[in-house]
């Protein structure tokens, strides 16, 4: 089983050779503009672009989803509905769902496999979506790393 590779740096400059997938989480309301997104538009104006139309276009984005964009010769980005809103619910339940994200992480691992290549991302769900990154790394193991897919974990430095 491989493992999580952890790393100082910028997910959108993932390393290595090959085919790569940067993934993150994005809410089901259509916003798009706090976190790691906007590196991601710093970068590349495809995501949020191809995000919006697709929010627009069939207006029920539902949690689970993913959005595979094309945006160099072998770097994709899994736009990922694994967040209920952008702020905690009236109980108190961070924006994150565990359940849609691991969904969206099994076709994430769908997509790796054919493409055959690696994932790249920050610590994804823990920031403004409030999770709990044990959760979200076990997770990750169990839908990538136990798949036997090459999976980097940048921090910024």
């Amino acid at each position: 089983m491989k493992t999580i590779k952890y790393v100082k740096g910028d997910a959108t400059t993932p390393t290595g050779t090959g085919n790569k997938i940067i993934t993150h989480i994005c809410n089901d309301i259509g916003g798009w503009g706090k976190g790691f997104v906007l590196a991601i538009s710093n970068r590349w104006s495809q995501p949020e672009k191809m995000y919006r139309e697709w929010y627009k276009s069939e207006n029920n984005v539902a949690l689970g989803q993913i959005q595979i964009v094309n945006v160099e010769p072998e770097i994709w980005i899994a736009n990922m509905i694994g967040q209920h809103g952008v702020t905690k619910s009236k109980t108190g339940n961070p924006p994150i769902r565990y359940d849609a994200t691991e969904e969206c992480l099994v076709k994430v691992a769908l997509e790796a496999i054919n493409k055959n290549a690696s994932v790249h991302m920050p610590r994804i769900g823990a920031g403004l979506a409030g999770g709990k990154w044990e959760i979200i790394e076990s997770i990750i193991i169990k839908q990538l790393c136990e798949q036997e897919i090459d999976v980097t974990v940048y921090e910024l430095a």
